[in-house]
């Protein structure tokens, strides 16, 4: 009997330590299965208490509405906000999608749906390309065929990220992205565009970035549209599309980009509503519906434990063949977790617990996967639900670091795929006027863009113009060589040929045979295959402000272009089409933190500005920053008079005055420097003999561009031609005649002789004497110093000052806009009057030089007469930082440019023609306390100055009209208003 009971005894020993074996073996495989569910946070132990506290806390008919979400709008009334409230109480709804509507809105309901709710609100958004697919007043990234094109991920990873930062300030928890279709059919009329390209590697590692850059920053992706609607010619929005493809097939292209997020951590998949028959072959049956698709293929073959949403279940996919309610249980028995935009739900639930009761799903597995939702909760942060704070809301989801982000994706995203003869990006920028044509919508901020790297004249058609107005078009076109043509109102609706008109495009083949043509199609890229046959092709795939202003950036080569064609179009033109295709160095333009400048810090500028115009410091102005060779800060300020007849605009021209010496004179002596034409060390009269008999022959070059030669400051040359406030007759008239031909002003014009005169005065003039005990003279700013530069430049050139540095500086350049006697070239409208001159002309000065000695000359003067746009000044600038190189040319060495800039002896600040900092600690003189002791740059009379700081490679440029209507205004100087501003932008540059 012992035996036999001990026997019994070990026998139970061993089925002990066998269950225990087993079921340690099961407890490591939970663990194992919980360390590879995506949904489980590494606080085990707090998620699964929140979830076993949330779960018996409800009803298994209450908990049971976790498995539902609805759509909600912020932009409906407030019925519809109440029909939401009664689901969300009635039913303990388990989340929400938005849809339309604002982002205030939405977080308003957003609080009061949480509010309310007795278990926390999943809240989702559909948001491909960001919440503003979704929502007003916010920024959108962009679509996901244009990401297809970027060389790199790193940038998409940045997107994620930054999308989970805005879902995050509206208390959102998952994206229903990204689309990991692999786009294999041009034709596809719903997923196209939505798409990142036709190839499946291509797909996997864009939409990996993506999915990763939210879920590293706690907001639930979505792939979708399981298990792939790459391949359809219909919309499951309205029908069931049907793919043919074999199972093989499916598994190798569609499947593979799933297989490589899965095996990331992908956290949730949509099925979308498709029937594929090689898949499950039932009549009819959307692959939303189907077990074998949900279950069998994605939870149990491709090992998914994450949330399965089914599409939209209102989609007549499904809705066409199935009711609601009926539709949800379906879908649920298919394998789905979470039954999206569910159309009656409590109906849906009283048959979930039918099909229950039918035994044909068990409670135990319902409970499993709302389980599985609180998991999902848990890890997004709902079970922390907080209020929204909505102040500020819109100006946090739009951050500068957010547009900066988006101009990156799109800049880097632009494909340049056809460029014969290598003619991108255009090096010649003094070749004659361009022109530049848009097709079928506004090319505002893209004809603009192009007008910062050359003179364009500027046409526009709609698309599809009749015979009459294309050959009116061409007729226009006819005078230019080089023509920019931008083809807009591009449509992603393959079945209408994406909104090309035939018609535009011979238009175009027809111009490219006997003009050098570039074409940029701004929008879907299988609309390329309409211009594959033209010679320079460019792709933007969107048509936005950002796209318009980046393409003249890679056309004129102040970007690289990096785009790589993502899919197909024609035999010649396939996928990776485009690459690398390196850029000129011009300027390009940006927002201030692409450079490290804080946008915030520079809105410093904008009160000051106003502040100033206010207390009529002056008009209005313009004030321009450029970082590392990229303009990062230019705005317009104020009108033209204090009548506000005219808005100043960056396009503004502005008589530049005093910085005519370093940007014409100066840039002309330092050209003939630089090629060992002239000797710093020798004098003026070795140069101009017709001086060696005068007191100014012996001046040497240096001591005369240094201010030290001992001329004095000025000479009121004006002053010899009235008498008792009126002209001279001898020596000015109202109308041109025959003597008489030197533009003073508008209906003034002075004798031929007039130049000779002021020269003779000029070189007659008396030194000034040199203080007691010393040899050399001390330092006087001297504007008769530019008399005597300019005659010496003109004398050696053979050349008329503002011929030699146009043609030799700015034509080159590109900048047309600055120029002397602008009325001869530019509107008048463009240029800012200057000063109601009651002493000398005796009319209000616009377009004419306001410095009357300048004015005697004719316009052209060494020391005044240069006109100009902020942009322009900022390339000159930029010329000068680069060691005198620009895009393609080289215009100085760079060992004249730090001889020029220098500080030249210890009796002043300047340099060679140039102004400099002071010398002494805490003091800027004309430039800002904080601007480096390198900083060259110059200051003008009519309230401009223009300052470049090669050790930050740094530009700053202020243009005004402060003597506009009284040049004895001086209260921009005694406020330091252009000092104060260079401060402001060496603070927007220190880390906070």
């Amino acid at each position: 009997m012992r035996i036999k009971v001990w026997g019994i005894l070990v026998g139970l020993l061993v089925i002990f330590q066998a269950d225990a074996v087993l079921g340690w073996e099961k407890a490591s495989e939970d663990r194992r299965r919980e360390e590879r569910d995506p949904l489980v946070t590494k606080d085990q132990r707090k998620q699964r208490a929140w979830v076993d506290s949330v779960f018996q806390s409800s009803t298994f008919e209450e908990r049971l509405g976790q498995l539902f979400m609805v759509a909600a709008y912020s932009n409906k009334d407030e019925r519809h906000k109440n029909e939401i409230a009664k689901l969300i109480r009635e039913e303990n709804l388990g989340g929400l999608i938005f849809f339309q509507g604002g982002p205030v809105r939405q977080a308003h309901l957003t609080n009061y749906y949480q509010s309310i709710s007795k278990t926390p609100l999943f809240i989702a958004m559909d948001a491909e390309w960001g919440i503003n697919m979704r929502l007003d007043s916010v920024i959108a990234f962009p679509k996901a065929m244009t990401l297809g094109a970027l060389p790199q991920e790193n940038l998409i990873y940045d997107m994620g990220k930054e999308m989970a930062r805005q879902f995050k300030e509206l208390g959102m928890h998952i994206n229903f992205a990204p689309v990991v279709d692999v786009n294999s059919n041009p034709n596809n009329p719903v997923i196209g565009y939505r798409a990142f390209g036709e190839e499946k590697r291509l797909v996997a590692k864009k939409s990996l970035a993506y999915m990763k850059g939210l879920q590293d920053h706690g907001v639930i992706a979505n792939a979708k549209h399981f298990p792939g609607h790459g391949d359809t010619e219909s919309d499951s929005h309205y029908t069931l599309p049907v793919i043919r493809h074999t199972a093989n097939r499916i598994q190798d292209i569609d499947l593979y980009p799933y297989r490589e997020l899965i095996d990331n951590d992908l956290m949730s998949v949509m099925v979308a509503h498709l029937h594929i028959p090689s898949l499950d072959s039932e009549k009819n049956k959307a692959t939303t519906l189907s077990k074998y698709v949900v279950t069998d293929l994605l939870k149990n073959q491709m090992n998914f434990s994450g949330l399965v949403f089914t599409d939209a279940l209102n989609m007549k996919g499904v809705a066409s063949f199935y009711k609601p309610g009926e539709v949800d249980v379906l879908a649920l028995l298919a394998g789905n977790d979470i039954l999206l935009y569910s159309q009656d739900v409590p109906k849906a639930k009283s048959m979930i617990i039918q099909a229950i009761a039918d035994g044909k799903i068990s409670q135990e597995e319902v409970d499993e996967r709302i389980r599985k939702v609180l998991k999902a909760k848990y890890w997004a942060g709902a079970h922390e639900t907080k209020p929204i704070d909505t102040k500020n809301l819109v100006s946090r989801l739009n951050s500068p670091q957010t547009e900066l982000l988006v101009e990156n994706l799109y800049a880097q995203s632009i494909a340049v795929t056809s460029n014969k003869n290598n003619f991108l990006p255009i090096r010649n920028l003094d070749l004659q006027e361009s022109a530049s044509l848009t097709i079928g919508g506004d090319g505002k901020a893209f004809q603009e863009k192009l007008s910062k790297y050359n003179r364009f004249s500027h046409y526009e058609i709609q698309k599809g113009a009749d015979a009459a107005t294309l050959a009116a078009t061409e007729k226009k076109l006819d005078p230019y060589n080089t023509i920019i043509i931008g083809i807009m109102g591009v449509t992603n609706s393959p079945s209408r040929g994406f909104g090309i008109s035939p018609s535009d495009i011979n238009f175009i083949k027809k111009l490219s045979r006997e003009k050098t043509v570039v074409t940029v199609l701004f929008g879907n890229s299988y609309a390329a295959k309409y211009i594959n046959e033209l010679p320079h092709n460019i792709l933007a795939f969107e048509n936005n402000e950002y796209t318009q202003k980046l393409v003249p950036e890679i056309i004129y080569g102040a970007r690289d272009a990096q785009g790589l064609l993502p899919v197909s179009v024609t035999d010649d033109l396939r996928i990776g089409s485009g690459g690398y295709m390196k850029g000129l160095g011009r300027l390009s333009y940006s927002l201030p933190e692409n450079q490290g400048l804080d946008s915030k810090k520079l809105e410093e500028i904008d009160m000051i500005m106003e502040k100033s115009i206010a207390k009529k410091a002056f008009p209005g102005g313009v004030v321009l920053v450029a970082k590392n060779g990229q303009v990062v800060f230019e705005k317009a300020y104020g009108h033209y008079d204090y009548k506000k007849s005219q808005k100043v605009s960056t396009e503004t021209v502005y008589d530049l005055a005093s910085i005519t010496k370093v940007l014409a004179t100066t840039q002309a002596v330092m050209f003939l420097a630089s090629r060992n034409l002239i000797d710093m060390n020798k004098p003026i009269g070795q140069y101009l003999p017709e001086l060696k008999e005068t007191n100014k022959g012996d001046l040497i070059l240096k001591d005369i561009l240094a201010h030290e030669a001992g001329l004095v400051a000025f000479i009121p040359h004006y002053a010899k031609t009235v008498s008792a406030g009126s002209w001279k007759n001898n020596y000015y008239r109202e109308r041109q005649e025959p003597g008489f031909s030197i533009p003073v002003s508008n209906d003034m014009y002075g004798m031929d002789a007039l130049r000779d005169s002021i020269w003779h005065w000029t070189v007659k003039s008396d030194l000034r004497k040199k203080d007691p005990g010393r040899s050399k003279y001390g330092y006087v700013y001297s504007d008769l110093t530019m008399y005597l530069l300019q005659e010496l430049v003109e004398r050696l050139t053979n050349q008329p000052l503002d011929q030699f540095v146009s043609q030799n500086f700015y034509e080159p350049l590109g900048i047309y806009t600055m120029t002397f006697n602008p009325t001869q070239k530019l509107a008048i409208n463009t240029i800012a009057p200057t000063e109601d001159d009651i002493t000398f002309r005796k009319r209000m000065i616009q377009g004419f030089v306001h410095d009357p000695g300048a004015a005697m000359y004719g316009g052209v003067a060494g020391h005044a007469g240069l006109f100009g746009k902020a942009n322009d000044l900022a390339v000159m600038m930029q010329m000068m930082l680069n060691g005198g190189k620009y895009g393609d040319v080289e215009l100085l060495d760079k060992k004249t440019i730090d001889e020029f800039t220098k500080r030249q002896s210890n009796q002043s600040r300047r340099g060679w023609g140039w102004d400099k900092p002071e010398p002494e600690r805490g003091k800027g003189g004309s430039a800002g306390v904080l601007a480096p002791k390198s900083t060259f740059g110059h200051t003008g009379f009519t309230g401009t100055c223009v300052w470049a700081d090669p050790e930050n490679d740094l530009i700053y440029i202020f243009l005004s009209n402060r003597v506009h209507p009284d040049a004895n205004n001086n209260t921009l100087l005694k406020d330091g208003v252009r000092t104060e501003i260079h401060d402001v932008i060496y603070r927007a540059m220190k880390k906070t």
